[in-house]
This record gives structure tokens, C-alpha cells and sequence, in this order.
């Protein structure tokens, strides 16, 4: 029969070995202070901004983001007065990339997504994407697993505060040759020679692809360099014929944090009152070969003059319309069409704020959007726009009012609601989560579209591997 000790006597047991034996009682002391101070620690280490990883949510695989040295990203924000002289208004460096709030389209906007709207740099997207990707849901923090590998790189920045100045080469590049050195110390990198990484770029692809002539001083030549032909890059501008250049929309002003808010904006611009049959926000630009957007002035100033009210014009040589304004987003509601010649570079951010708007972008270059953005647009591109070659317009052979009043009005409703349709893929939501309703933003399609990419090309190799190995066996 077992018989069990009291309680007291056990305690009393206890008390006698730890008299007897001073060390064990200098033990148990050191125990209890080391779970007192635990208990009371009300400090514990910062976790990174990142939620639970869903196999099913990440079944294109992971996303791993380098914790680059702050010389590369956030040194570079500092202020805004010493990019480019041309209103930058600290659009990027403020509230993450997404600027301030838009206060001036209080009025014109619905009440409820005033504060959706920004004062959004167009060159904002390497901040807007760095603060989204630290947050996605397929960030990883193992990156022996991940399926690619973000450089949070501002190479945009970086670059951005030389292209107005009178600075070296080697200014230009510092920054790009410095981060080229620390991801090639990366075990990750070396193990693919950077084929799995990606980066964003917030400026076009020709800002970082600087020529050998001496003559030609614009940029960096940090795309040139061996070292990056295999990386993978998001740019607001791509070169057709790079496979790695990835196309993403320009950032624009409005940023919407729920579905309600899309929706609300669709219903809201499908449903405007438009007056005016076409628009032209944008300046003459007569130092550069080829340009028409000095004859489109003429046009639609012409139009207005006439009394038909057939187009708006916002003149940006008398208007500030770097990061957008009231005037422009008036032009660009009460109108079915809006006129988007070729900017400084074959794109403009206006192409994104027309679309925005709800009305249809008439282009002039193929460039500036067919083979641009594929990730973004319907294969059909006259299911959402209007294409008049730019040879055409310059030559008088074809009259933009006639080419677009041929247009019936059952046929310009259905390109709007294309255009209305497309909204949701081109805007940088600030909290949208890509389980509401099955909708995608400009940022998770992008990392959505690099992981669908990159695990492409691992299985292709991993079945060309395959295959070598069995015509090598015996």
C-alpha cells in the first residue's frame, strides 16, 4: 500500500536540503529572479511588419526583402529640395511615396474619398513599393526558401538629385556601384547570379542605361552594367526589347483603401457629366524632335475659341501640373477623350490620370502603352482606347474632332466602361487586401506577376536539368 508523504513534511524535507546546502539555495535564487524579470519585461524586441504567411494566399511561393545598408533607401529620402527643381513638392519622401493629402479637390471629389486622393510624385514608386512589399503577405523571413529576392534599391533617387546638375559620371553612379558590390556579397545572389531578384525603379528604364558618348550625360549606366543583366526590374517606363524590364503604372493620386472606395469611385466617374467631347493637359516642348503636343495646344485652344466646347485645354506652361491639380482633374472628368501624346519619353504619367478619370486616352505612339504595360491592359487595345499615328496628325492628313465624333455613343460608353473596368489594376492602394473581392492593385499584381514568372523559370530549368541528366546516363 503506498502512503503519501503530508504536505508538510515535504516542505519541511525540502527546507532542510536547501540549509544544508548553500549553493542549491543560491540556485533556486537566481531561478526566481530571472523569472521575475522575464514576467516583468515590458519591452520586448520589435518584430518586423510581417503577417502570417498562407500557403494557399502564397501558393506562386515567397518573397524575401534584403535589409539593405540605409545609404541605399532611406538616406536618400532626406528633403526634396535638391532633386529636381521641377515642383517635386516632397511627393516622394512623404507618407510613404503616396505625398500629402489633395486638399484642393475638396469639392470635386466625393466627400467620403477626399482623403484618398494625394499629391502623388509620379517618380514615388520605389518608396509606395518598398513600404507595401515589408507588409505583403508572402514576405518570408527564411530566405533559404523564398521564390525571389526584393532589392529595395531608390536607384531612382539615387540618380535623381544628379540629372540637373552639373555632376561627374562617377556621381551618377556612385550609388548603383556601391549596391552592385554588397548584393554580390550575398550568398543568395551568388547561388543565381541575381536571376531571382527583383527591384523597383522609380524613374524610366532610359535614366539608368546612360550612352558611351561623352556627349551624352543624362543618368547612370546602372542597367548597362554586367552585374544587372539577369535582375529582374519594375519600372514606370520599360525598353520594349529587354525581357527583364517589367512595365508597372506611374503612380497617380489616388489611393483607395477598401473596395467601397474603388467602387464608389467607379460608380462616381462613370456617372459624370461630361461636357466636352476631348481634352489636352500638357506643354509645348519644342527642343524635342518630333513633338506635337504644341499642335494639339493649337487645336484644342482653337475648339474652345470656336464655341463648340468640343475640347479642354490645361495649359502646364501657365498651370502647375507636375503632381496634378484641380484644373486637370476637371478637364479630365468632363471629358469622353483626352489626347496623350508622348511625354519627355515615350510615356507620361497622364495617360494613368485620364484612365482614372474614366475617360478614354487617345494615343499617338504605340510606345506608350501597347508594349508597355502587358501585365495591366486588355490584349485589345481598342477596347479602351484610340490609336491615331502621330505622322498622321503632324501632316494634316487626319483631324483628331473628325476621328473621334465618328465614334457612335453606344461605342464610346463601352470604351469608358473598359476604361472604368481597368481602374482597380492601375492605382497603389494603401491597405486593399487582394482577398476582398478577388481585386488586385498595380502593386500586388506586379509581386504576384514576379513570383508567377520566377517559379516559371525554376521549373524550366529544373525540367532541362531533368532531361540533360538523362541523355548523360548510361
Amino acid at each position: 500500500m503506498l502512503v503519501f508523504n503530508k504536505p508538510k513534511t515535504i516542505i519541511h524535507s525540502i527546507h532542510s536540503q536547501i540549509t544544508s546546502h548553500p549553493l542549491i539555495s543560491l540556485f533556486i535564487l537566481t531561478l526566481f529572479l530571472i523569472q521575475i524579470t522575464l514576467f516583468c519585461s515590458h519591452s520586448p524586441p520589435p518584430q518586423p511588419l510581417l503577417p502570417p504567411t498562407d500557403d494557399n494566399l502564397c501558393s506562386d511561393g515567397t518573397i524575401y526583402v534584403y535589409d539593405l545598408p540605409p545609404m541605399f533607401n532611406s538616406d536618400l529620402l532626406g528633403t526634396c529640395d535638391d532633386l529636381d527643381p521641377w515642383h517635386w513638392q516632397c511627393g516622394v519622401a512623404t507618407n510613404h511615396g503616396y505625398g500629402t493629402t489633395a486638399t484642393e479637390l475638396a469639392g470635386i471629389v466625393p466627400e467620403s474619398l477626399a482623403s484618398a486622393w494625394h499629391r502623388t510624385n509620379q517618380f514615388s514608386s520605389e518608396v509606395i513599393f518598398h513600404n507595401r512589399v515589408m507588409k505583403h503577405k508572402c514576405r518570408t523571413m527564411e530566405p533559404e526558401s523564398a521564390t525571389a529576392y526584393y532589392i529595395p534599391f531608390y536607384a531612382g533617387l539615387a540618380v535623381g538629385k544628379y540629372l540637373f546638375s552639373d555632376s561627374s559620371n562617377e556621381e551618377r553612379d556612385f550609388h548603383a556601384v556601391e549596391l552592385i558590390k554588397w548584393v554580390q556579397d550575398q550568398p543568395y545572389w551568388r547561388r543565381s547570379n541575381g536571376s531571382d531578384h527583383v527591384l523597383v525603379l522609380g524613374r524610366i528604364t532610359w535614366d539608368f542605361r546612360r550612352l558611351t558618348d561623352p556627349e551624352k550625360l543624362w543618368g547612370s549606366t546602372f542597367l548597362n552594367m554586367p552585374e544587372m543583366q539577369n535582375v529582374t526590374r519594375l519600372t514606370i517606363e520599360r525598353a520594349p526589347y529587354d525581357y527583364h524590364d517589367i512595365g508597372v503604372p506611374y503612380p497617380t493620386g489616388f489611393h483607395p483603401t477598401s473596395v467601397t472606395d474603388i467602387r464608389t469611385w467607379q460608380s462616381f466617374v462613370r456617372t459624370y457629366n461630361r461636357t466636352s467631347l476631348f481634352t489636352f493637359v500638357g506643354a509645348a516642348r519644342e527642343d524635342i524632335g518630333d513633338d506635337i503636343r504644341g499642335l494639339l495646344l493649337r487645336t484644342c485652344r482653337d475648339e474652345s475659341g470656336s464655341g463648340s466646347g468640343a475640347c479642354r485645354v490645361v495649359d502646364c506652361a501657365l498651370t502647375p501640373c507636375a503632381n496634378g491639380s484641380k484644373e486637370i482633374m476637371e478637364a479630365l472628368l468632363g471629358s469622353e477623350f483626352c489626347l496623350q501624346p508622348r511625354g519627355d519619353s515615350f510615356t507620361r504619367r497622364s495617360v494613368f490620370d485620364c484612365m482614372i478619370a474614366g475617360s478614354v486616352p487617345v494615343l499617338f505612339w504605340n510606345r506608350t502603352m501597347y508594349d508597355q504595360y502587358e501585365w495591366y491592359m486588355p490584349e485589345e487595345p481598342e477596347s479602351y482606347s484610340v490609336f491615331i499615328d502621330h505622322g498622321d496628325v503632324s501632316a494634316g492628313k487626319r483631324s483628331i474632332k473628325a476621328v473621334l465624333e465618328s465614334y457612335s455613343v453606344e461605342k464610346v460608353r463601352m470604351m469608358r466602361e473598359k476604361v472604368i473596368e481597368i481602374i482597380p489594376k492601375i492605382v497603389y492602394s494603401k491597405s486593399i487586401s487582394s482577398s476582398n473581392d478577388g481585386m488586385k492593385d498595380a502593386f500586388e499584381i506586379a509581386v504576384e506577376g514576379v513570383l508567377k514568372r520566377f517559379g516559371a523559370e525554376r521549373e524550366q530549368l529544373r525540367r532541362e536539368s531533368a532531361r540533360e541528366g538523362f541523355l548523360e546516363s548510361p
